[in-house]
């Protein structure tokens, strides 16, 4: 039979055109040909052409990218034009198979048309990247013609009266339809681009967000198909593989999606709130997030619902393959002649879906289509929702910037709040905006399955169906109970992790007082309580999953069995697989649910807090109290957004306020003004109705020296802070001088008649920044300026220390400034900033004597006087009266004296004399203090300790160090690569083993088990159904049929019981991996922090010199969360997915053994899909986790500073920032989520290709029904779970990154506690005496560093007084280290009592001396706790202790006495008190050695000299080592050691060594004096 075009059945006049041309069919069909090849010869060259010019180019950058008028139209009207050339060529081909001989006509012009539609959509494509759009004129003509040829064969179809039951014609009609849409389309770019016929051509440029280079997010800019399955993503993620995503590469946002955008619309929407709707009422979050992100959401659940209606094609087609591969046999040829017109045949539409083939093909397509509108309803909720947290934060942020002061100081606004609202509350919103669309998309989709259920099943399908129903809200229920434990667990593991914070900053005190096991127990303790709260998380989990995989069988069960039993019809393959499917469909959402009205409740909480805190009270503008009440709202309005257009200017800065730092004021002699602030009859109150301060008058003269004196509480502070506006005014008004015209600023709401003041606050506030960063504070650098303000501070001593000087970072990795070197910072940001006004408050409370002289004259006499600004100080140091110009003297709240120092002398000279005693207290003290070792060298020693080690740590950060110095080496591809692409198999085997053999026993054999049993229920339906098939054919005659009715009946119910076992089995499985996998998690997280807390609480104190505590801390909490609650989850359901994608493929190649062939190439490119995607993804969750944490310290920081801020008037600058760490963070989150569609996306298509293998295959074969249904809905499932696979193991690869920080710090060494003696070899009473002997002994911290003490000898006799002296860094504090077997002692020994320490068990060696050290150290508890953890000692002893410590008072007064709380760090007690504590614990342990190490740094004289008699008299008898830090102090002492650089200088009682007159000590107590 040879193929001919228009065919050659016998006798038809196939080429005869006696009734007129057109009248032949087969010439129609060749008309239509002509468009098509018309088109492909056209293009073809240019095509060609562009291309080959375009590769020298290599790519087209992505600023050239224009969009045509009806751009996405076209994208979708093509599609549409594809798949209706897809249908014309299937009934072609099925016509075709009727006919005796080929006729190609019916599908060769439709096949053409196919190729040129997708070159037509290639041609444009290309056309619009390179802007040409002359070359458009091809497809116009094109369209043109096919319309016409299309006219034309409708027109004859409809003369020759075919109409719409004909599916021929009804194609037709839709192509003409679709022509016409596309050259309208075609006329429409030419009526806007004018780029024809038209004089003058539009000139067009791209949208501004391409042209600036640094955006890299192109989803709103790519064409539709890119758009559908993130094709621009692909250069970034297989560049990963190459070198890491960085910061650089992920570039900024799209002006659309920044935070400041959509922060106008949420605030635009709420604010027409207050203006339309009743003013006085608040308006609503929810009505303002509609009206700003309505319109998306819409959006998003109309892709939701398309997809979610194309996924019941899977259940359909499956059941007309199934129920077709049984009937093929019988199509009926009768009516064939009938539908023959123009010599062809005709057919209807129904006939052409019974054709198992297309089925397929449609099958194939409705998956590819559902899928990609399921992702893009994903990714719009995603991008919205990530806008609408932009929106929020810069909102929850503006809000604070004007929160009142005394909201936040009266504890109704904490901190932790206003964190909370950042991290939590948003988010909550976040992620119920991602979750909503499925709020209305699943009802729907529930109801229309029940529907389909009872076409296909009947009444039985209402019983599964009500399963499903009645065990809803069970999950429901568990849901919630979920979410409470987890509320509980992190409250026990915020308290564990409070107690590890605290024992690991007082470790060094824990391990010299032999406590460390104690304090050990009691985080053991509250981590008991945590891990108990963690089953309970367990179990419920376990239940969760439970229910999820057990519902669906349960619901299989109940409907199968009662339909063999209640419905006379048999079971068919057809109907039992599309039903099976359809329960697998609709447990999905039964599932989610409940999580997603969970997320509903939740995000109602957290509107009702976020609208609260919208609420609540601001401060008060200053300018409201200069009469300009009226017209600050409107300027506000006027000049905070221009529109939005000139807000976001061409370089995309955005301003939120036009925001410049003032300049300088020139003091011109015009003015007279000398008064800077005055305030007149003020009372300011703190929020409550009392007023803290009373009838206020004073003036703060301009351009000199200020000073407010008077005692603790008498409202200094508040003083100033009242001047800055931050009280609420009861009465009074506070006048600041006016400035020049030229320089108010228009800070729109905020006032306009006061300018920045320098202003550094009592508690000192720093940024996370650099040490530089934070001085300068937004201004200018000006290297002069700079080095002058850091001389006057003294602070270059303290830089000089920091690992990387001025650049150094404070605050993070684990770098803590003591509280001197902070004050000064704050100090000195108040001196650099140029500003005329500078309000000092208490700058010298946490510095040493030297610092504050040295600082008052340099600094506040010399620098800021020069320059003339107006300084207010708030001092308790009178001293410093004589330099002041002007005197203010509180007392309650109110004025006490005002005037310069001299009216003071004259008119109050009960007052002047009050001070003058004062003043000579102080002036002892200032000769006393001139020591040799100040409280600062005190605190530049501890900043340099725990930075001598970190040298070699600081270049490489701590967390993947041999990865990190790997990766430098070698930059060449290879190991790279392989490296960054696997996953952690020996972490994961670590993580396992934790876990226990038994549980991983049991968790691998029941997945099998459970697997396999889930694989045999779908066999035996499948054998069940399609068992003596004949007998329910309707075919074989009747009488056989009556005969066998019953016997066939009891055989088809002879199926049921192993059903029903087999379905039972499957549920006890679910329960028991569900189960094995959660306790697995439990039993590995409980091993790896035991081993954990044990190893580093029993690490050598070097460990934490080296160590930063940040880093620790961390293992403790965001490593240890995540072993806690994550793995076992991720693990989970990487097990569950991978079996559930085996089983299947399994399954599938057993039915249809040729499968496998196909197999072949979808595992490599799924292998190469996920090996990029988790390399990829691993990096952008880097890149999220790293950008949220400063938006999260911005925050925390901007409500801590809130006070400077304002003061500075650097609302602006801060508000910029918060926008700037928004974007970055959202940037990467919508990075990471737009590769999750990427991977998604492309699984999803993976899966559609295997189902259409799998279907192919089963009709060419075509095995028996039965089986063909159970390989399909298999092969359905796998659509579904092959995503999950690789995000799992992405997932999974990041989560084991915490097992491995864990595990690197479980390899650590620990002291050697045990000791070459036994205990009970030690006598009871050791020391009696207290005799020391040193013997030529050194010491070094480290194998690897130089020894600290070189060939020490000393001896100690019982009872004495000894004193060590020496500089800083001479080996005082190693040799009392050493007494305590804390250093590596590698020669010589120190023998007490006659027994070596290095032989004896350290508990045993430690818990028999006593030490104090030189920064105390409480732990929150009660006193009790702090003094006798042990609980060994009375209520006496203890009492007696305080007694010498001259505490007993004090105690007494507090509620509890004993047993009064302590706060964390000891913060409720002043640093005195805190000191006198650590004394008395010493004194508790009556041990007869007591080293003190410098333990009184931070005591006042009158205190000390107590001390030192109470020292001398409760420890007579005993030996007293003092490591000296006045030298006075040790004059007394009955041996004097001198040291120097590691070795002993000097030796022997004081009266002989002062004798020396060039010997060290003389020049110490000279220095002294």
């Amino acid at each position: 039979m040879a193929l001919s075009f228009c065919g050659n059945d016998r006798g038809s006049k196939a080429y005869s055109v006696d009734k007129g041309v057109l009248d032949n069919g087969c010439f129609v069909d060749a008309l239509n040909l002509v468009p098509h090849v018309f088109l492909l010869f056209i293009t073809f060259p240019i095509l060609f052409i562009g291309w080959g010019s375009q590769s020298s180019k290599v790519q087209i950058h992505h600023n050239t990218w224009l969009h045509f008028p009806g751009h996405n139209l076209r994208w979708i009207l093509t599609f549409t034009l594809l798949f209706v050339h897809v249908c014309e060529i299937a009934e072609g081909i099925v016509s075709n198979t009727q006919m005796e001989s080929n006729h190609l006509h019916l599908f060769m012009p439709a096949l053409m048309g196919f190729i040129a539609a997708t070159t037509s959509v290639v041609y444009y494509h290309n056309i619009e990247t390179a802007n040409f759009p002359k070359l458009l004129l091809a497809l116009f003509i094109y369209w043109i013609l096919a319309f016409i040829t299309k006219m034309i064969k409708l027109w004859k179809f409809a003369e020759a009266s075919l109409g719409v039951q004909q599916l021929r014609f009804c194609i037709t009609a839709l192509l003409v339809v679709l022509y016409g849409l596309l050259m309208a389309v075609e006329i429409n770019v030419i009526r806007v681009r004018k780029y024809v016929f038209f004089a003058n051509p539009q000139r067009v440029k791209p949208p501004e967000d391409l042209q600036d280079l640094g955006v890299r997010f192109l989803q709103p800019f790519v064409n539709l198909l890119s758009k559908a399955t993130y094709w621009w993503m692909n250069p970034l993620i297989i560049g990963a593989h190459k070198r890491p995503i960085e910061l650089k590469k992920i570039g900024k946002l799209p002006i659309a999606m920044r935070a400041l955008t959509n922060y106008m619309r949420l605030k635009d929407s709420y604010e027409e709130q207050r203006k339309t709707e009743d003013p006085d009422k608040s308006p609503s979050i929810w009505k303002s997030m509609y009206r700003a992100f309505g319109g998306s959401i819409l959006l998003s659940s109309t892709f939701r619902y398309m997809a979610d209606l194309l996924g019941f094609a899977g259940p359909l087609c499956i059941s007309g393959i199934v129920g077709h591969l049984d009937n093929s046999t019988e199509i009926d040829r009768t009516n064939k002649t009938a539908n023959m017109t123009f010599g062809v045949y005709f057919m209807s539409s129904t006939e052409l879906l019974q054709n198992t083939s297309v089925l397929a093909v449609l099958l194939f397509l409705a998956l590819v289509l559902q899928r990609t509108f399921l992702q893009a309803s994903y990714y719009v909720t995603i991008e919205t929702g990530i806008n609408l947290r932009g929106a929020l934060l810069a909102m929850i942020y503006n809000k604070i910037l004007r929160l009142s002061t005394s909201n936040m100081s009266m504890g109704e606004m904490t901190l932790g709040q206003i964190n909370n609202l950042v991290a939590i509350e948003t988010n909550q919103l976040m992620w119920f905006l991602f979750l909503c669309p499925n709020l209305w998309a699943m009802p729907v989709q529930i109801i229309m399955g029940v529907i389909l259920l009872y076409y296909l099943l009947g009444n039985s399908a209402l019983i599964g169906a009500g399963v499903i129903l009645l065990l809803a809200p069970v999950q429901y229920l568990i849901a919630t109970k979920l979410a409470d434990t987890q509320k509980s667990t992190l409250d026990y593991s915020t308290d564990r992790l409070k107690k590890t914070t605290e024992i690991l900053k007082g470790i060094k005190l824990l391990k010299l007082y032999a406590w460390d096991n104690i304090f050990c127990d009691r985080v053991e303790e509250t981590r008991e309580k945590e891990l108990t709260s963690l089953k309970t998380f367990a179990l419920y989990t376990s239940m969760s999953i439970f229910m999820n995989a057990a519902i669906p069988i349960a619901a299989v069960l109940a409907t199968f069995v009662t339909h063999a039993y209640v419905e006379e019809v048999r079971l068919s393959p057809a109907k039992a697989f599309a039903s099976l499917a359809l329960f697998h469909i609709l447990v999905t959402p039964l599932f989610l649910l409940s999580t997603v009205v969970r997320f509903a409740v939740k995000a109602l909480v957290s509107v009702q807090k976020l609208s609260e805190f919208l609420q609540s009270d601001e401060i008060g503008d200053d300018s409201w109290r200069n009469t300009e009440m009226s017209m600050s709202l409107e300027v506000g309005k006027k000049y905070k957004y221009h529109g939005d257009t000139k807000a976001i200017n061409r370089k995309g800065r955005y301003r939120m306020d036009n925001y410049e730092q003032p300049t300088r004021r020139q003091l011109r002699p015009t003015e007279t003004e000398d008064v800077a602030v005055q305030v007149n009859d003020g009372f300011f109150t703190w929020g409550s109705n009392l007023s803290t301060l009373s009838d206020i008058n004073i003036r703060i003269p301009t351009g000199q020296l200020t000073m407010i004196v008077g005692q603790v509480g008498c409202g200094k502070s508040s003083l100033l802070l009242a001047m800055l506006g931050e009280m609420q005014t009861t009465s009074g008004k506070v006048y600041w001088s006016k400035l020049p015209d030229y320089e108010i600023l228009f800070d729109g709401s905020i006032s306009k008649n006061r300018y920045s003041v320098a202003y550094a606050a009592q508690k000192s506030w720093l940024l996370n920044a650099t040490v530089e960063e934070n001085i300068t504070f937004g201004s200018p650098f000006n290297k002069q300026r700079y080095k002058a303000v850091i001389d006057a501070c003294s602070l270059q001593p303290d830089i000089d220390l920091l690992p990387f000087g001025d650049q150094t970072e404070i605050g993070e990795r684990g770098i803590n400034l003591s509280g001197g070197q902070r004050q000064r910072i704050c100090v000195a940001r108040a001196l650099y900033q140029n500003t005329n006004i500078v309000f000092l408050d208490d700058p010298f409370s946490a510095l040493d004597i030297h610092l504050s002289d040295h600082l008052m004259q340099e600094g506040i006499l010399k620098f800021l006087q020069d320059d003339k600004r107006t300084v207010v100080l708030v001092t308790h140091k009178l001293q410093y009266l004589i330099h002041a110009d002007w005197i203010i003297a509180m007392k309650d709240g109110s004025l006490l004296r005002e005037g310069t120092l001299k009216d003071i002398q004259t008119h109050d000279v009960e007052l002047y004399e009050h001070w003058k005693t004062l003043m000579n207290r102080q002036d002892q003290e200032l000769e006393k203090e001139t020591e040799m070792e100040s409280q600062t060298t005190l605190e530049r020693k501890t900043l340099r300790r725990a930075f001598y080690s970190r040298e070699a740590k600081n270049q490489i950060d701590d967390e993947d160090e041999e990865e990190e110095v790997e990766e430098d080496d070698d930059d060449n591809m290879s190991t790279t690569t392989s490296r960054r692409s696997k996953i952690p198999w020996k972490m994961c085997c670590r993580y396992l083993s934790s876990g226990g053999f038994l549980m991983v026993f049991l968790m691998v054999s029941s997945k099998l088990a459970k697997h396999s049993v889930m694989v045999a229920i779908d066999y035996w339906l499948a054998a069940w159904t399609s068992s003596n098939q004949s007998l329910a054919d309707p075919f074989v005659n009747a009488t056989n049929y009556t005969k066998n009715d019953d016997t066939q009946i009891a055989e088809h119910r002879s199926y049921v019981p192993v059903f029903i076992i087999l379905c039972g089995a499957a549920i006890a499985l679910c329960l028991i991996t569900s189960l094995t996998v959660e306790f697995l998690g439990v039993a590995a997280a409980t091993n790896l922090h035991h081993n954990l807390l044990n190893k580093i609480i029993h690490a050598p104190i070097r460990f934490f010199d080296v160590t930063p505590l940040g880093q620790i801390l961390n293992r403790f909490s965001a490593d240890t969360n995540i072993i806690d609650q994550h793995i076992p989850q991720t693990l989970e359901s990487l097990t569950r997915s991978t079996l559930l994608c085996l089983s299947a493929i399994g399954v599938i190649a057993f039915v249809t053994p040729s499968f496998l062939i196909a197999l072949v190439p979808l595992a490599v490119a799924f292998y190469f899909i996920q090996k990029y995607f988790r390399v990829a993804s691993k990096d952008l969750q880097d890149l999220d986790d790293s950008t949220q944490l400063p938006l999260l310290c911005h925050f925390s920081e901007t409500a801590e500073g809130l006070t400077t801020i304002r003061a500075f008037r650097h609302e602006a600058r801060f508000k910029q920032r918060m926008l700037e760490l928004t974007d970055t963070n959202d940037t990467a989150y919508l990075f990471l989520s737009a590769a999750n569609r990427w991977l998604e996306v492309r699984t999803d298509y993976l899966g559609a290709v295997i189902v259409l293998t799998a279907a192919v295959a089963a009709i060419w074969t075509s095995s028996q029904s039965g089986l063909v249904g159970l390989g399909l809905t298999y092969a359905l499932t796998v659509t579904n779970y092959l995503n999950w696979v690789v995000r799992n193991l992405a997932d999974l690869e990041v989560q084991m990154a915490a097992v491995k920080k864990v595990n690197s710090f479980l390899s650590t060494e620990s002291e050697n506690y045990e000791g070459s003696m036994d205990v009970s070899q030690v006598p009871e009473d050791w020391p009696q005496h207290g005799e020391i002997k040193i013997q030529d002994l050194c010491v070094r911290y480290d194998t690897m560093l130089k020894p600290v003490l070189k060939h020490v000898n000393a001896h100690i006799n019982p009872g004495q007084k000894v004193g060590i002296c020496g500089r800083t860094g001479s080996g005082k504090s190693s040799l009392s280290l050493a007494f305590f077997n804390m250093v590596d002692v590698f020669e010589g020994k120190i023998v007490i009592d006659g027994i070596d320490i290095c032989k004896l068990p350290l508990q045993t060696l430690r818990s028999r001396l006593s030490i104090i050290l030189q920064d105390p150290v409480l732990f929150s508890g009660s006193i009790r706790l702090n003094l006798d953890p042990e609980c060994t000692c009375t209520d006496d002893r203890l009492w007696e202790a305080l007694e010498i410590a001259q505490l007993k008072n004090m105690v007494k007064a507090l509620p509890g006495g004993l047993d009064a709380v302590v706060t964390e760090g000891g913060e409720n007690f002043s640093v005195g008190q805190r000191q006198l504590f650590c004394l008395a614990r010493a004194f508790v342990r009556k041990s007869s050695i007591l080293i003190m190490d410098e333990a009184t740094a931070s005591i006042d004289m009158a205190t000390e000299n107590i001390l030192q008699k109470v020292v001398m008299t409760a420890f007579a008898d005993r030996t007293v080592v003092t490591i000296a830090h006045r030298v006075h102090t040790i004059l007394t002492a009955d041996l004097v050691i001198v040291m120097k650089r590691g070795s002993i200088m000097e030796y022997g009682t004081p009266e002989i060594l002062m004798e020396q007159e060039d010997g060290l000590f003389a020049s110490f107590v000279k220095a002294d004096m």
